[in-house]
This record gives C-alpha cells, sequence and structure tokens, in this order.
C-alpha cells in the first residue's frame, strides 16, 4: 500500500507544479512585454467596447490615446497618487492597514470600502473584470504580483495613468484631457489633475465636466494631499 501511494503523490506533485508553471508562464507572457511596450487595449476596454462596464451604455468608440511618461503634467501622477495610493511608491503591492479597516468595518457592519491599491487597480483594468468574487480577487491579487516584480513603479504609474477610466467610453489620461480640457497631458494644471483624479472612484457616475459637490470637495482634499505630499518632487521616490 504504502509503495503504490508514493507513485501517486508524486504524480500529484508533478501535476501541481506542471500546472504553477504553466501559470507562470502564461502570466509572463501577458505581462513582462508592457514593462517596454504600450499595452494595445485592456480587459475593461474591451468590456467596455463589447457591452459597457457596470451600468455604463456599450461604447460606440472607445477615445483613448497613449501618452509617455515624459509628455505627461507631473501634477497628473501626483493627483492619482494622491486620491488613490499614498504609500504607492513603498509598498509591494498591497495597502495590508487599508485591507484591516476595511475588513474591519464590513465585519461591523458598514459598507464595504475599496482598499486597492493603483498596481491592483490596474491589475484589474487589465486583465480581469469589475466583481467582488473570491476568484476575480485571487487572480487580481496574482496578476498584482506579476506586475510588482517585474515593472517599475514608474512604469506601473504610467501604464495606469493610459488605462484607468475617466468618463463611460474616455480611457487615460491623455485621452480625458483632450476631451474635458481641450488640452494634452503635458499642459494639466494642478487643479485640473485633481479634478480629473477625482472621479476615479466611480467614472461612470461622476463627471470632470459637470462636478458635483462631492466631485468639487474631493478634488479640493486631493489637491491638499498633493501639497502635503511635498509636491511633484514626491515623484522621484519612483
Amino acid at each position: 500500500m504504502p509503495s503504490k501511494q508514493r507513485p501517486l503523490r508524486a504524480r500529484v506533485w508533478r501535476l501541481v507544479m506542471g500546472v504553477l508553471l504553466l501559470g507562470i508562464a502564461v502570466t509572463l507572457l501577458l505581462t513582462l512585454p508592457f514593462r517596454w511596450l504600450p499595452p494595445p487595449t485592456s480587459a475593461f476596454i474591451l468590456q467596455a467596447d463589447s457591452g459597457g462596464l457596470g451600468s455604463a451604455r456599450s461604447c460606440a468608440e472607445i477615445n483613448r490615446q497613449w501618452v509617455d511618461w515624459q509628455d505627461i503634467a507631473p501634477a497628473a501622477p501626483l493627483a492619482v497618487i494622491a486620491a488613490e495610493d499614498q504609500l504607492f511608491p513603498s509598498h509591494w503591492g498591497f495597502d495590508l492597514s487599508a485591507i484591516a479597516t476595511a475588513l474591519r468595518e464590513r465585519r461591523l457592519g458598514g459598507r464595504m470600502r475599496g482598499a486597492s491599491t493603483i498596481s491592483q487597480q490596474l491589475a484589474k483594468n487589465l486583465y480581469l473584470w469589475p466583481g467582488q468574487t473570491w476568484y476575480r480577487k485571487a487572480l487580481e491579487v496574482w496578476f498584482t504580483l506579476a506586475l510588482e516584480a517585474t515593472w517599475p513603479k514608474r512604469r506601473i504609474l504610467e501604464v495606469y495613468l493610459n488605462t484607468v477610466q475617466f468618463d463611460e467610453c474616455t480611457f487615460g489620461v491623455e485621452a480625458a484631457s483632450r476631451h474635458f480640457f481641450r488640452k494634452p497631458a503635458s499642459q494639466l494644471s494642478r487643479r485640473e489633475a485633481a479634478l480629473l483624479a477625482s472621479v476615479l472612484p466611480n467614472p461612470v457616475k461622476f463627471s470632470a465636466a459637470r462636478p458635483s459637490n462631492y466631485t468639487k470637495e474631493r478634488s479640493a482634499w486631493i489637491l491638499q494631499q498633493m501639497r502635503s505630499l511635498g509636491g511633484t518632487g514626491y515623484l522621484a521616490k519612483l
């Protein structure tokens, strides 16, 4: 009996290792090239184009234009960090204190608030779909670790700025800047960058073109946080 169990365990172990190695190979194929090349699209863009994201309508045309890091006003990445993930330069993909706080609030009966980092949001936008299922979150963790392991922080932020949704059919900071302010992203002011960052929690509900009181208040808070972080010099940490 023991002699039969050993080969079985060996086969199971080889199968597990084979699946793991295949998963790693596929993940590297999907992530590593975009450390240097602009991603041609994203999972969220494809979903917006085909059936709409969340409650949004399907897009007849996607508004997106890639722009390199040096052609983005420094106020834009600073505003996104101030709004979404102030520990971005120092964490390894996850803000454990924010996750613990969100889980504690949920356990006490409160609304489940977001605790995703910029790296997690990029992993979701590039490769996955909206939702809160555990298997989707598990894939998000997997891709987040892959991005953090293979891309520098500045590249993660650069691709995020070129991929994130700012309106129903507008993706990326260059398209958003031209759509809302009629200027390239290189010319964004601090106020405009903060206004764009203020809609990121829900770009379908909130609009930079018609900012609600909440959006205006959030934009003012983001500007204050940008100053507290030390201005654009903060980006030198990336």
